[in-house]
């Protein structure tokens, strides 16, 4: 029922939106008569951030049109080359040649993307960065609330399936880097692979943080997992998709809950932003307010999750801590990462992370005991909150060389 009033509440507001949004190019456009009485420019900030504060945020698009290779700009072509019906695998293809491609030997990753209320364009940065050194594909997961029910569910198991089906499609010489949630099921995904002799196993994999063991420096995002039982979760987040969407009758965890939840963590800081939103618009800092513009249409887009993986991840992950205890079966197979030898290992945390604890990715060292210390490698990043690790300064000259750096040396 709550997502049925969510859209009730959704399809009230879009008239008042809509008009918030007129009245702010009105006050705004030095073409309309309006832009030029008294106090224009505040009651056109005024305007705009009600038309941000209630206007409803589609998936945005990745945007990389071009990167610099060895300091010559190179076209990107966004290629989606496999299709599944949760996911689909996009391969940022360098616009050159099969010639000029071998000659630049850049080096397959396979970045996989979190299936945690976000799209996947979270990670623009994140590909932005590695393009320049790297042939990159990402995993771009699906609004459930637009697969059909008759494409069935998608299980905890089903995202680690993906993941083996996506280092196949690509074949040996890819490097796996998974970006917070994905950690798990990646970890998951390539430990059985090793168990059964995969001869399709990357040659590398780096972890950023990730809940590996999240039973490790516990933040609020842990807290909340543990504090409330199993039941809870099914009976308290878990809706029904209403009849305006494909995935009508599919239950899901609303990317409208989880967007509250992100909200809720930092609320003083999401509401000073907000006001300093208004005033750079007040005050013509049009540079600012872009800035926030951006932010925002990044991370107020979300996605509704399948219920049996959230809830399977509540479980295995944050209350029964399977991976880490040795004690997670995936159809009858045990998830062991000891047997995995040949793949090389990078860990990444942030220091000041605080939605996956000091020691969760790390964890991930100890567990790989099969791996030869030579091929491990653990890097805390200075100063760094979760979205550090993985977007803005410290990311692209930081973090992004380093891993650059341990695929070279692991190719």
């Amino acid at each position: 029922m709550l997502y049925q009033l969510h859209e009730f509440n959704r399809a009230f507001l879009n008239p008042m939106m809509q008009w918030a949004e007129t009245s702010a190019k009105l006050f705004s456009d030095p073409v309309s008569p309006l832009a030029h009485t008294p106090f224009s420019q505040r009651i056109a900030a005024g305007y705009e951030l009600l038309y941000r504060l209630s206007k409803e945020y589609e998936k945005p698009a990745f945007n990389i049109d071009t990167v610099e290779v060895e300091g010559k700009p190179v076209g990107i072509i966004e290629d989606v080359v496999e299709t599944k019906p949760f996911c689909r695998l996009i391969h940022f293809k360098k616009d050159l040649g099969a010639r000029q491609m071998a000659a630049l030997h850049q080096p397959t990753v396979l970045v996989v993307a979190p299936l945690s209320g976000h799209h996947s364009t979270l990670l623009r940065e994140t590909v932005r960065a590695l393009l320049k050194e790297h042939d990159v594909y990402i995993t771009d997961w699906t609004d459930a609330r637009m697969v059909p029910v008759e494409q069935g569910p998608f299980h905890l198991h089903d995202y680690v399936y993906y993941v083996q089906d996506f280092i196949r499609f690509l074949d040996t010489d890819v490097h796996v880097i998974s970006v917070c949630q994905p950690t798990v099921p990646v970890l998951a995904a390539i430990s059985l692979m090793a168990s059964a002799n995969d001869p399709h196993l990357p040659k590398s994999m780096t972890m950023m943080g990730g809940p590996i063991d999240a039973r490790k420096s516990p933040t609020s995002v842990n807290d909340l997992a543990t504090e409330k039982p199993y039941s809870w979760f099914e009976n308290t987040v878990i809706y029904s998709v209403p009849a305006n969407y494909p995935g009508f009758g599919r239950k899901v965890y609303p990317g409208f809950l989880q967007h509250a939840g992100f909200v809720a963590m930092n609320p003083r800081r999401h509401a000073q932003s907000h006001w300093d939103f208004y005033m750079h618009l007040r005050d013509g800092d049009d540079a600012s307010a872009e800035e926030h513009r951006k932010f925002y249409d990044e991370y107020n887009a979300v996605l509704d999750m399948p219920a049996e993986f959230y809830l399977e991840t509540i479980k295995v992950v944050f209350q029964d801590f399977n991976l880490a205890r040795g004690t997670w079966e995936i159809e009858g197979k045990l998830v062991r990462p000891q047997d995995i030898k040949s793949v090389a290992l990078f860990t990444i945390e942030g220091e000041l992370d605080d939605i996956s604890g000091s020691g969760q990715t790390e964890a991930a060292q100890e567990l790989c005991s099969g791996i030869p210390k030579s091929r491990k490698q653990h890097f805390t990043v200075p100063k760094a909150g979760h979205y550090g690790i993985f977007s803005g300064r410290r990311w692209r000259e930081i973090v992004c060389p380093k891993i650059g750096e341990f695929i070279r040396s692991h190719a």
